[in-house]
């Protein structure tokens, strides 16, 4: 009853501030605006159709990213026909996730008092509550299904297993690796070698089919991903084969002090607990590799959903790892665990006046007054008018078959653009898209084919004139 109250409790405090974030306009087109409009065209009759950010073409989400989980969000956008509905999905789903932990560390510990602690440990450490805020990812569900899956393959209930795990790689083309190591863990610890070796052949041929089938089947080439890969290989075969051929350039890229640092702040909020169950974190380690050998920043911040994968992992280990200890040290260690992330919420999680959180939300004018502006320029543009915008309006826009980004124009009727958000989609960096977008509002000033019909605090509306 303590899991479930805290849990709701929680769940409920994460969907305020998750409603306010979108109303703030917080969530830009990138990324929640991206999977609005795939989840808006599949219940439109289109599965999973967006438009390019980039080339303003209209292709299916599959050629960026294997995540068809979305097409079973559709029936609830036809409920509820907002962007908050996926926001609150992710709460709800991360929310969940303290269940499977509860069940694991009582079945270990043999003991429902260390359940229920590492269960609110699971709550409380940082990075569960921001996976749950973050702008919507279909890869946060893996969270929940993943910590599921670890249950039910950890009780040999195999079918409940499958489902899980089916669910998990469709919600993105990697997490196949995950559930690879899950059938390798199982293998070994388990002793069951044949349904542990076809575990592991499923979950690494889902991700091979959707990497080089899916993705260019529906890209007409190979991922646009590969290129964060380039100082390593560029590709999935290259990366291997630089690991084969060229070892120490994997270990320069993987040794970094951001590197050192984002291990740092994954590991220690669990106070290192992971470690009593070494096999099942290991399968964490793909995950791990793939984020540290990425070149954007951003897959090495633990504020972002590139730990959806190794968190649930994490929590796996340290569940079932709590029944290694001495039963009279059982729940002392889970209490320490539950203390050192509870700190670690209170210095870095994204509640309301904590310690470091200020420092993970987007540096964006949240004013009242200026709000409002973004709301009056918004509501200006019809439902069902083709329209291009910078990227912070991007998911209260983005409802619509053609939603272009500035600078592309493609088919737009309508053109909503923040002068102060410079970023755009194909970036070159700082200054220069600051004048790319200097340069893209003078050229719409200047044309007879636009017509301006709403301009305040640096916030613009244009409306194509009329042939």
């Amino acid at each position: 009853m303590v899991v479930w109250s805290v849990t709701v409790a929680w769940a409920l405090t994460l969907a305020v501030i998750v409603r306010d974030r979108h109303a703030d306009f917080r969530y830009a087109r990138f990324d929640l605006g991206n999977m609005v409009q795939a989840v808006w065209s599949t219940a439109e009759g289109r599965p999973l159709e967006i438009t390019h950010a980039v080339t303003g073409e209209q292709l299916p989400r599959l050629a960026s990213h294997v995540d068809p989980i979305l097409v079973l969000l559709a029936p609830l956008w036809l409920l509820w026909p907002s962007p908050v509905v996926l926001a609150m999905v992710q709460v709800a789903a991360v929310a969940v996730g303290a269940i499977p932990v509860f069940l694991l560390a009582r079945k270990h510990a043999e003991s429902e008092v260390v359940g229920a602690v590492l269960a609110l440990a699971y709550l409380a450490y940082p990075w569960t509550p921001w996976a749950a805020v973050d702008a919507f990812h279909p890869v946060a569900l893996a969270i929940p299904l993943l910590l599921f899956a670890i249950w039910f393959l950890d009780a040999d209930r195999l079918v409940a297993f499958t489902v899980c795990a089916i669910l998990t790689a469709s919600t993105a083309e990697l997490m196949g690796l995950l559930i690879a190591g899950l059938g390798v863990w199982y293998a070994l610890a388990r002793g069951r070698s044949r349904p542990g070796l076809a575990i592991a052949v499923s979950g690494a041929a889902w991700t091979l089919f959707s990497v080089y089938v899916v993705v260019p089947a529906f890209y007409d080439a190979p991922s646009a991903y590969y290129g964060v890969f380039t100082e390593v290989g560029g590709s999935p075969a290259g990366v291997l084969k630089t690991a084969l051929t060229e070892p120490l350039t994997i270990l320069r890229e993987i040794t970094g002090p951001e590197d050192f640092l984002y291990l740092f702040l994954v590991g220690a909020p669990v106070a290192g607990a992971f470690l009593l169950a070494p096999g099942l974190a290991a399968v964490a380690l793909p995950s791990l590799a793939v984020n540290v050998l990425a070149i954007p920043s951003g897959t090495t911040d633990p504020h972002e959903h590139y730990i959806s994968g190794i968190l649930p992992i994490l929590f796996g280990a340290v569940a079932i790892g709590i029944g290694r200890v001495s039963p009279l040290w059982r729940l002392r260690t889970a209490g320490v665990v539950l203390a050192v992330a509870f700190a670690a919420t209170v210095a870095l999680g994204p509640w309301p006046r904590t310690l470091l959180g200020a420092a993970g939300w987007d540096p964006l004018n949240t004013d009242r007054a200026y709000v409002r502006v973004l709301e009056r320029a918004v509501a200006l543009v019809p439902e069902d008018a083709p329209v291009s915008a910078t990227n912070r309006v991007g998911s209260h826009l983005s409802a619509r078959r053609y939603f272009y980004s500035v600078p592309v124009l493609g088919r737009a009727e309508w053109i909503v653009l923040e002068a102060d958000d410079a970023w755009l989609p194909d970036s070159v960096g700082g200054d220069r898209d600051r004048r790319r977008l200097r340069a893209f509002l003078r050229q719409v000033e200047r044309t007879p084919d636009w017509m301006n019909v709403f301009e305040q605090d640096g916030v613009y509306v244009f409306r194509r004139a009329d042939p």
